[in-house]
């Protein structure tokens, strides 16, 4: 298969990595080869390798890019006045940025096991980080006693994996709007976090 009149980085590269995630969220990591990324891309197998080294550079970059651009998306919104406002914001945020991305997040939470360890010890890194804007929040309000939680850590990764939940079950033709889950979860996330 001849390579597409006018490919080129700028438009080839992004529909590779397109074609890879559509792929190994469906199919698995282990299941998908580079010669049918290049077949869903339209261009020869060896013609993936100008684009990226070989599957595994391709697997971290997908999710280095997912938790970069989360990471810049949380670290981008105002700064909530309360401990519980900004558990709210946190709980809205991190649901309506999801749900957008539900490949991207399957990826991002059940490829991990693929990574090679010195990719795997990155993206856990770029996942701390996140996971420490929640603890921050939740350290504050305990402080504040608005919150009543014995150990923050675990409650930060609760909270995250009940959030994270969501991009499972949500589609926008169902019962309940994107808001209102989102409002919702926020409503429930701040009763498990009060003090009683």
């Amino acid at each position: 298969m001849a390579r597409t009149a006018g490919s080129h980085a700028e438009t080839t590269g992004p529909r590779v990595r397109a074609a890879a995630q559509r792929l190994i969220a469906r199919h698995g990591y282990a299941a998908v080869s580079m010669r049918q990324i290049a077949a869903e891309v339209g261009v020869q197998a060896g013609a993936l390798y100008l684009y990226t080294p070989d599957k595994q550079t391709l697997l971290f970059d997908l999710m280095r890019l997912h938790m970069e651009e989360l990471l810049a998306a949380c670290e981008a919104l105002p700064e909530p006045c309360d401990p519980r406002a900004a558990l709210a914001q946190f709980a809205r945020f991190h649901i309506g940025y999801h749900i957008d991305r539900p490949e991207a997040v399957f990826i991002a939470y059940m490829e991990l096991r693929n990574l090679r360890p010195e990719n795997f010890a990155v993206i856990e890194g770029l996942r701390r980080r996140y996971e420490e804007r929640l603890e921050a929040i939740l350290k504050a309000g305990t402080a504040a006693g608005v919150f009543a939680l014995p150990d923050l850590r675990l409650a930060t990764r609760a909270i995250i994996a009940m959030l994270t939940g969501v991009t499972h079950w949500f589609r926008d033709m169902g019962p309940m709007g994107r808001d209102e889950v989102a409002d919702q979860y926020a409503e429930m996330v701040l009763k498990t976090a009060s003090a009683r």
